[in-house]
């Protein structure tokens, strides 16, 4: 699967042992940054990784920060983008079955490299299941994006 990673400098570190998960599972990963320490606005990279999910240059994404809460609201900005902000596994199944999600947040303050394993690994894994409730959600928040953009 190709995967779009980005984060900020708080979740520089986090992002670099997710990119070695990923290719070692044998994902194919784009890095939209930041590869530094230097203090720098989550915004400009969670938004690269959400366009090129959007665009379907890449079949998802993950991004990064302290929390994950930042990434989350940046990316779930681009519309087409389901980014769902995951600490624990349940909720990163759940968010594939029900809500067909295609992007992954989470914190590197919250989340150690064990636990994101197990994250990532449901999230990419789990598959949206359908069903007439499911579609019928999706589309709603569909037509919201569609109602709110200019």
């Amino acid at each position: 699967m190709k995967i779009a990673v980005a984060c900020d400098h708080g979740g520089l570190n986090l992002k670099r042992t997710l990119i070695a998960y990923l290719e070692k599972n044998g994902h194919e990963v784009v890095d939209f940054g930041t590869n530094t320490f230097d203090s720098c606005d989550y915004s400009d990279f969670a938004l690269l990784a959400a366009e090129a999910v959007a665009s379907g240059a890449c079949e998802r994404g993950i991004v990064v920060c302290s929390s994950g809460i930042g990434v989350s609201i940046v990316a779930n900005k681009v519309p087409g983008i389901r980014c769902a902000h995951c600490h624990d596994v349940y909720c990163a199944k759940y968010t594939r079955y029900h809500n067909d999600a295609n992007m992954l947040a989470f914190g590197e303050k919250v989340v150690g490299p064990g636990l994101m394993e197990e994250i990532v690994h449901a999230f990419l894994t789990c598959e949206y299941e359908g069903g007439e409730r499911h579609d019928r959600r999706i589309a709603k928040i569909s037509a919201i994006e569609k109602k709110y953009m200019k």
